[in-house]
């Protein structure tokens, strides 16, 4: 099915109400698949995500020779092979869509006997490499990517790894978590210091699977040479799905929802902690430690948003919510300003430029700028929004129906599959007057 072939209609108006679980954390997801094939014993995931990304990480290592059977209701089970245990493809392993899959591999197949090929879908094609095969080669590896350093990834196996200390001039956490893999591999110690904190996931999954990891400050070390051992995983609720709805409840009048089992990890927070600010009202209940990761239930009732200037330390901690906060900020009383996201411009779409002309179209005053936008509060109209192809795009002009005038028409949503299977029916279930049509 194209991308064009899916189209969200949103009739105007309604309340959010009820209690859910949304699905699962696609990063924490990927990571059970490629953690758990590596170690030794039988590794049982539990609330994983069946968007297409994660399925393609899961196809890969089947395609390795690991035993993965399902998933059936977000349940797989993983027969390791431990550290040594792939086997050569044969064939060249195709990731779709997906950017993390492609980077984290990279590092991992490095350091293995066998050569493979990585390639993907027409977008992920165009997405950068180098970022990953730069400091892999300091470590010793050879990778061959395109002239312009973009996919197909051809990797030689076989190769002798060193660990190596690293500065990423950019903070990225699919960086820091290809060098990570590859330092299980390597000659002595490994380490990534980061110039801003990025989602911990691979460092909290491999202590998970009882491999060490030192953190100190902004630096990651591990020493190559060790071994993981199964573990089960209950994968938490993804705080990117949940953004969606918790700007839903706080913009529609009369709202009080409850998401279930959502990870809070502290590097993933910056949604809650932005609409806080707004004057949210968000609350915490049940906070556990789930395969160690923090989970909550987070309570959300409607409130009076107001304008704020976006702290910028809050950027990299919210860099894949700030679609969902900007429809917020259209329904919230005066300004709210946004500044260092560059990033936003380089993610499935430029979702800065999307999102400022999907609020024009509404109605609304937006201006976006080189590194951010501003926003003025007002009144949605109605209209058609192009997402482009970008699932948080199509998902955050749904929930702008709630506080809209007329019918808000959304085209190119067939991506919506790849974070959040099931959002439609989800989104109808707590109040949402939402059709689908292909």
């Amino acid at each position: 099915m194209s991308g064009s072939d899916v189209r969200f209609q949103v009739q105007p108006g309604g309340k959010i109400k009820g209690a859910i679980r949304v699905p699962g954390d696609k990063s924490i997801s990927h990571r059970s698949i490629m953690l758990g094939s590596l170690a030794e014993g039988t590794t049982q995931v539990t609330g994983f995500l069946e968007g297409e990304d994660n399925l393609a990480t899961l196809d890969a290592f089947r395609s390795l020779g690991v035993n993965i059977h399902g998933p059936e209701n977000g349940k797989v089970v993983i027969a390791g092979v431990g550290m040594h245990g792939l086997k050569s493809p044969g064939k060249d392993i195709y990731l779709g869509n997906s950017g993390t899959s492609m980077r984290l591999l990279t590092g991992l197949f490095s350091a293995q006997a066998f050569d493979c090929v990585l390639t993907g879908d027409k977008s992920l094609s165009g997405r950068p490499m180098r970022r990953v095969t730069d400091p892999l080669a300091r470590m010793g590896a050879e990778i061959e990517t395109t002239e312009k350093g973009t996919p197909p990834v051809h990797i030689h196996g076989g190769q002798k790894l060193c660990g190596i200390d690293y500065a990423m001039p950019v903070a990225s956490a699919q960086v820091k978590s290809s060098l990570l893999l590859a330092g299980l591999y390597a000659n002595g110690q490994t380490c990534v210091t980061e110039p801003a904190p990025t989602r911990d996931h691979t460092e909290r999954m491999l202590r998970g699977f009882g491999y060490p990891v030192q953190t100190q400050g902004n630096k990651i070390c591990l020493l190559g040479g060790g071994k993981l051992k199964a573990t089960n995983i209950d994968v938490p609720a993804d705080i990117s799905s949940a953004a969606f709805f918790m700007v839903a409840a706080s913009i529609a009048p009369d709202s009080d929802l409850t998401l279930q089992h959502v990870g809070i990890n502290p590097t993933r927070t910056g949604v809650i902690n932005i609409l806080r600010q707004m004057g949210a009202d968000i609350g915490l209940a049940n906070e556990r430690e789930v395969g160690g990761e923090p989970v909550a239930d987070i309570r959300i009732r409607s409130a009076q948003l107001k304008g704020i200037r976006i702290p910028e330390a809050q950027v990299p901690l919210a860099i894949d919510e700030f679609p969902a906060i900007f429809v917020a900020a259209a329904c919230a009383q005066g300004q709210t300003v946004l500044t260092g996201a560059h990033e936003l411009r380089v993610k499935e779409s430029d979702r800065i430029a999307v999102m400022a002309d999907g609020l024009v179209t509404l109605g609304i005053n937006a201006k976006p700028t080189e590194d951010g936008i501003i926003i003025e509060g007002g009144q949605f109209g109605s209209g058609e929004i192009n997402s482009h192809g970008d699932h948080r795009i199509a998902m955050s002009f749904a929930m702008a129906a709630l506080r809209a005038q007329g019918t808000i028409h959304i085209t190119d949503c067939a991506n919506v599959n790849t974070s959040f299977p099931g959002f439609v029916m989800l989104a109808q279930q707590v109040g949402l007057t939402i059709e689908q049509s292909s």
